[in-house]
């Protein structure tokens, strides 16, 4: 049976995630857009529009995020008072008003499914939940050696060796986490499988969507004109053939000290994906320290969101979840059902 669950996309920084958001967008029934900036802050903005059951709530909260050029909905190619417009008329939910956005864009291209796709989802799955309680996750890692060293490229990349090591660290165990958390509603697979059998992998991705797979997600650079903002230069290799020439790359873009530091700070973890560490050189004791002093926040996260989740349980918290089409649907069918009995009985 056919579903509209809304899909999320991902992973570390510099994992594939694009490359996976344009192979889906490629499926014939799936749009998922350029990266936004505005699901995250709308949540955390949320109590300044008051109760989103009023439609001029609604087109506040709408109005904040059309008009806003950090929310980088102008990448949607959207008409921003049609978008205005169609959020006031729908449902009175967070999770809804941010859909309805995204449903309009699926239906920029006669798509009847959406998702979306950024890198910070994957430490903020929780809230995620709360707008889409029916999401579909699919996280895909790459090794981390090669995350680190197209981060050190990237210009956008601000954080030193360290730190960079330790952010790949955090993505794979709030990768984890979230796994078990999930179970059916996460998926994950590693870069390096999809470029190197793209056809099988994205056969049983479309499995788990519950979706047809098409041949066309294979050859996502296709849609890369349309899916991907010229701007993001960084995002160059989208435009080309799927390959596994960047596979294993940290071999020659890191240096040896850089690699050594990357196998013993995230050898338990690379060896648990597959990748082989060599351990050819042993990191400094310096080196260490510094990437320790940077880790360690880390460690305090999960005690964080378990208090964060248990004092949700302890308080009403609103309704923030996006109603999915096929829900509305029942409903509506329900209501119609109730009224005609209404009316025959009078």
């Amino acid at each position: 049976m056919p579903t509209d669950r809304p899909i999320i996309v991902v992973g570390c920084p510099r994992s594939g995630t694009t490359m996976l958001q344009l192979m889906l967008h490629a499926h014939p029934r799936i749009a998922i857009p350029p990266e936004t900036r505005f699901v995250l802050a709308a949540y955390r903005e949320r109590r300044e529009f008051g109760d989103l059951r009023v439609p001029e709530n609604r087109r506040a909260l709408a109005r904040r995020i059309v008009d806003r050029r950090e929310t980088r909905f102008c990448d949607l190619g959207l008409d921003a008072e049609e978008t205005v417009e169609r959020v006031a008329a729908g449902q009175g939910t967070l999770g809804s008003v941010l859909g309805t956005i995204f449903q309009g864009y699926a239906a920029r291209f006669g798509k009847p499914r959406w998702g979306d796709k950024r890198p910070a989802y994957l430490h903020n799955v929780d809230i995620l939940l709360r707008l889409f309680p029916d999401a579909q996750f699919i996280n895909i890692v790459r090794d981390g050696r090669d995350c680190v060293a197209s981060l050190k490229e990237m210009s956008w990349h601000r954080k030193d060796i360290y730190a960079t090591v330790a952010a790949w660290a955090r993505a794979v165990d709030d990768g984890r986490r979230a796994a078990r958390r999930l179970g059916s509603q996460w998926h994950e697979l590693r870069y390096e499988d999809l470029v190197a059998d793209p056809h099988g992998r994205l056969t049983e991705l479309c499995a788990y969507l519950g979706e047809d797979y098409h041949p066309a997600m294979a050859e996502p650079s296709a849609v890369a004109e349309v899916a991907v903002p010229s701007f993001k230069t960084w995002h160059a290799r989208t435009r080309s053939p799927v390959t596994t020439q960047r596979v294993q790359s940290w071999q020659s873009r890191l240096t040896e000290e850089e690699i050594a530091l990357c196998e013993k700070a995230l050898g338990s973890r690379l060896a648990a994906y597959g990748y082989e560490v060599t351990g050819a050189v042993r990191p400094a004791p310096v080196d260490l320290l510094r990437y320790g002093w940077k880790a360690a926040p880390q460690r305090f996260i999960p005690a964080r969101r378990g208090l964060s989740r248990a004092a949700s349980r302890l308080r009403r918290v609103e309704d923030l979840a996006h109603l999915p089409t096929s829900v509305l649907t029942q409903r509506t069918a329900s209501s119609g059902a109730d009224h005609r009995v209404d009316a025959g009985q009078h």
